[in-house]
């Protein structure tokens, strides 16, 4: 048993201390759910919180069809008694068993005072109950993996100048081809060398004079 729903049963208890004419007291959620009793029967408590149930959600529709607003209590009469049920809060519901010689009067005051005082008690527990689940923290997100390093392995410098001659002999060197290596286009000969020669001039042949 909760801290709350023992405060819920002391005050039942204490209600029945003040009021002797009533039978039996209980403490029911708007869903038919026992959440504290002061009576002989564990089974029949559970029947009444079921049918009260039922009952409040009648009288919530009898309340709005008529335009009385929301529920506050319902009476039922009897040939051996009373039932009254009185909301307690806006998740619990009283309701209480009582003789038929009981004062009406007297039970209704005693009723909606104890009904105050559950729907306190009802609703604080349920609002500390919703009040971590609301705060707790979402999941952590996993931590991005590291990266891994790769390790290059040194090299010696004297191995080092022994792989590079080896290297670059082995790298062939490419050379530009030469304008005058361009090979003659397909169909045709190659160009002869023109060797100039100089023809040295002829003399001149003057006449003799007579």
């Amino acid at each position: 048993m909760t801290a709350a729903e023992a405060e819920v049963l002391g005050e039942l208890r204490r209600l029945r201390a003040r009021v002797p004419q009533v039978t039996g007291a209980l403490a029911a959620s708007t869903d038919g759910m026992v959440l504290a009793r002061d009576t002989a029967d564990a089974d029949a408590a559970e029947g009444v919180a079921a049918l009260t149930a039922a009952a409040l959600g009648v009288a919530l529709r009898l309340t709005d069809a008529t335009g009385q607003g929301g529920f506050r209590e319902l009476l039922v009469r009897g040939e051996h008694g009373y039932v009254a049920t009185y909301a307690a809060g806006g998740s619990a519901v009283l309701t209480l068993l009582a003789e038929p010689r009981i004062n009406v009067g007297r039970l209704h005051l005693e009723a909606r005072r104890a009904s105050v005082r559950i729907g306190e008690l009802v609703d604080g527990a349920l609002d500390r109950r919703e009040a971590p689940a609301a705060s707790a923290p979402g999941p952590v997100p996993a931590p991005a993996p590291a990266p891994i390093s790769v390790r290059t392995p040194a090299v010696a410098p004297e191995r080092a100048a022994r792989a590079t001659p080896a290297a670059t002999a082995r790298t062939p060197t490419a050379t530009a081809p030469s304008a005058s290596a361009t090979p003659p286009a397909a169909g045709t000969h190659p160009a002869l060398p023109v060797r100039q020669t100089t023809i040295p001039p002829l003399p001149s042949h003057k006449p003799k004079e007579a």
